[in-house]
């Protein structure tokens, strides 16, 4: 069965430099996740910048409540155009996350593509079908109005 796939596009008014310093820290993904998920850093040792081969540690709390840890590589960093995280331990099979920024007049324009797959065969499917997918989707529009709350609307073209 093939991977699923998120794509979202936000435009941001906001110069590159500050768009990568900021989604570039680890230390700002709790800031971007909807508080519900009980998200939470919990790694040591990553440092306060993306790097090639960095592994950051979270706990997670996607559903019920119950606690889950994620852990996820930066895999390739190319400075202020794009940095990529692949899961290494958590709830999916299958987690490759992109983030990429590209200059445009007025500020930035970041794209976010994720593929994922979830565990358990058809059972995971039909889970994706009834609430996975869903949730995935809260969590890109939490992070779009979270996103415009902190960095203002676009208003540009």
């Amino acid at each position: 069965m093939a991977a699923h796939t998120i794509k979202t596009v936000q435009r941001i008014p906001v110069s590159l430099d500050k768009a990568w310093d900021f989604f570039s820290d680890p230390a700002n993904l709790q800031t971007i996740t909807p508080e519900g998920m009980g998200f939470k850093v919990i790694s040591k040792h990553h440092g306060d910048r993306m790097y090639a081969g960095q592994l950051i540690e979270y706990k997670v709390r996607p559903v019920a409540g119950i606690p889950v840890y994620w852990m996820t590589e930066i895999t390739q960093v190319k400075d202020r155009i794009y940095f990529i995280d692949e899961q290494r331990f958590g709830p999916y099979t299958l987690w490759h996350h992109q983030h990429h920024f590209k200059e445009i007049p007025g500020g930035v324009e970041m794209t976010d593509i994720v593929h994922y797959k979830n565990p358990l065969g058809i059972l995971g499917r039909i889970a994706n079908r009834l609430f996975v997918k869903n949730k995935l989707k809260t969590i890109f529009d939490f992070r779009y109005r979270k996103v415009e709350e902190l960095f203002g609307k676009w208003n540009g073209a």
